[in-house]
């Protein structure tokens, strides 16, 4: 792209942090008052939103998680039009996203969107490659793959005179879904996440087996495992840890649509082969007369939404199995505070569908994060020595800025509703 045709050409790039700043929700960062990177919500009851409601000329979405693109069909009211460009797995899971809000939350005061927000969401939809330069609010713009889920992005935006680097969610390690990241762009300016910025993950090896173990016991011993999975990544991965250990396996929820959905995009995938032989072993639930109840009495694993039990088939499964001590509830993912998957851990019971219910069954949890861990998140910032970092989305991201400051970064913190000229 031709530099002359930048328009955002100064010294100084002003960030704004809407959301996702010392915080593992609702991400949202607004370049200029002009470009919007990510617009997220936090699931919950009621559902949360980033501080403001902007009115961007171009939105570049990271990746399909609800934290970061749940609120995009927000911004398309009125007559307001702004283009949304991300990777094509990245469209697709954020209108399957949006639909499933309006199925939990549409025609009340906690959706602030409808059907006809998220069909404009086609209309304005620019798809792009990895390593593709476009052109959005002036800024020269590109993705770089994050090894988070399928379609992940960093996102580099190029003014002409500052390069910010905007990792968004990331992984520097392989997992069976998707590789980890390489891509190490020169930037000027990172925001860098950091929800595992105080936590060193066990070799992914070392807890697949753990978790295959802990399955293939509960089995042997006559239980049921329910393995709460988020719909989008987690579940895939989960399908392809129970087939390469050949364990039969059930999947409910809004995770078997995405699965079937991820097999159209195999250069976004680390082994299409693998997923389709995955996705052929699982049995799919159509949760039809009672089916869900009588797959609970069966000694098998079920991998179900939600991932944190607020809401999903997970609520017909764990009332089924809670009072036998035998069975297990298996957490994967990070439990956000409040949620009940949290409660679960640490009280041994959880609020399902509006009861807070007491649980025999016994709860685990295995870290199968998506994300960098300590160690991952300083050996990609190594690649940025000499840049300036602003840490966020994690819940002690001033710790993490204050290390890094130790260690002769320029480092710091943001907080929601900051403004950062950089």
């Amino acid at each position: 792209m031709d530099e002359n045709r930048l328009t955002h050409y100064r010294d100084v790039m002003k960030l704004q942090f809407l959301g996702g700043a010392r915080e593992v929700n609702k991400s949202a960062i607004l370049v200029d008052d002009s470009l919007l990177l990510d617009y997220g919500m936090l699931t919950g009851n009621p559902p949360q939103y980033p501080v403001d409601s902007p009115d961007p000329d171009a939105v570049v979405v990271s990746h399909g998680h609800l934290d970061h693109v749940g609120a995009v069909p927000t911004l398309l009211s009125g007559d307001r039009r702004p283009p949304i460009h991300w990777t094509p797995p990245t469209q697709e899971l954020a209108l399957t996203l949006s639909r499933d809000t309006l199925k939990l939350h549409g025609g009340t005061y906690d959706c602030p969107f409808t059907e006809t927000h998220v069909q404009r969401m086609t209309q304005v939809s620019n798809p792009h490659e990895y390593g593709e330069t476009f052109e959005a609010a002036g800024y020269e713009v590109t993705l770089f793959n994050a090894g988070h889920i399928p379609g992940s992005a960093h996102v580099l935006v190029d003014d002409g005179d500052t390069r910010l680097l905007y990792t968004a969610d990331f992984h520097t390690d392989d997992q069976r879904l998707v590789s980890g990241t390489t891509d190490r762009p020169d930037a000027d300016v990172v925001v860098c996440e950091s929800t595992y910025a105080d936590v060193d993950h066990e070799p992914r090896e070392v807890v697949e087996n753990r978790f295959v173990e802990s399955l293939q016991t509960t089995m042997w011993e006559g239980g049921t495992v329910v393995v709460p999975a988020f719909a989008i990544g987690r579940t895939q991965e989960m399908l392809l840890v129970c087939d390469a250990h050949d364990l039969e396996c059930y999947v409910d929820g809004m995770g078997k649509g995405v699965t079937t959905m991820l097999r159209n995009y195999p250069a976004f995938v680390r082994d299409a082969d693998a997923l389709r032989k995955a996705k052929s072993h699982a049995r799919f639930v159509t949760g039809r007369n009672g089916q869900r109840r009588r797959i609970a009495e069966q000694n098998t694993v079920i991998v179900t939404t939600s991932g944190m039990l607020s809401g999903g088939p997970a609520m017909t499964y764990i009332p089924e199995i809670r009072r036998d001590p035998t069975n297990k509830i298996t957490m994967t993912g990070y439990q956000v505070e409040g949620t009940p998957g949290r409660e679960l851990l640490e009280r041994g019971r959880a609020d399902i569908d509006g009861r807070i219910m007491p649980i025999a069954a016994q709860a685990e949890s295995y870290d199968f994060s998506a994300h960098a861990d300590h160690d991952g998140l300083r050996e990609f910032l190594t690649a940025y020595e000499g840049s300036e970092i602003l840490v966020n989305h994690g819940d002690n991201c001033e710790h993490f800025a204050a290390e890094l400051r130790h260690d002769d970064y320029d480092a710091s913190a943001p907080e929601v509703g900051d403004v950062v000229e950089v």
